[in-house]
């Protein structure tokens, strides 16, 4: 299974997030620090918000943050939110096929035995996980702190 960049790109959002805790990140200095589009963080940024994993705060010095700690958020939140299908096969999609084998085939049941598995180890790692060495993130990203 491949994720898409959407994927890919919003548990970068919640990564800087969680590096830059103390302070709201705004969408451009993001998008700067991962040569990414403004625009396409910008769309990824509304899932996020409608499933309380970052909260916007508007004004001048407005920004996002993380909406609950980063480690209450799983990749398998991340993955739910941003993508839009799991059918690893055409039998996953209900009523989409016209496989005669499709009630006595075991490569649906094995399919789902392996989503579920990679959705398993998804769950197991959050954003905490992923943002663990933040000095080092923090200096990768320009969030360095001044001496």
């Amino acid at each position: 299974m491949r994720l898409t960049r959407q994927t890919n790109h919003a548990v970068r959002m919640l990564m800087y997030c969680a590096v830059n805790p103390d302070k709201l990140s705004r969408v451009g200095d993001i998008a700067a620090a991962y040569a990414l589009s403004e625009l396409f963080l910008f769309k990824i940024l509304q899932p996020l918000v409608m499933a309380g994993m970052v909260e916007t705060v508007r004004g001048r010095n407005g920004g996002i943050r993380l909406a609950k700690p980063a480690d209450q958020i799983t990749l398998r939140d991340v993955v739910s939110v941003t993508e839009e299908s799991f059918a690893m096969a055409e039998c996953f999609e209900t009523g989409a096929t016209d496989c005669p084998l499709i009630d006595s085939c075991a490569l649906n049941a094995a399919l789902h035995a392996a989503l579920d598995a990679f959705l398993g180890v998804l769950g197991s790692y959050t954003i905490a996980d992923l943002s663990g060495q933040k000095s080092v993130m923090r200096q990768r990203l320009g969030l360095a702190e001044v001496a």
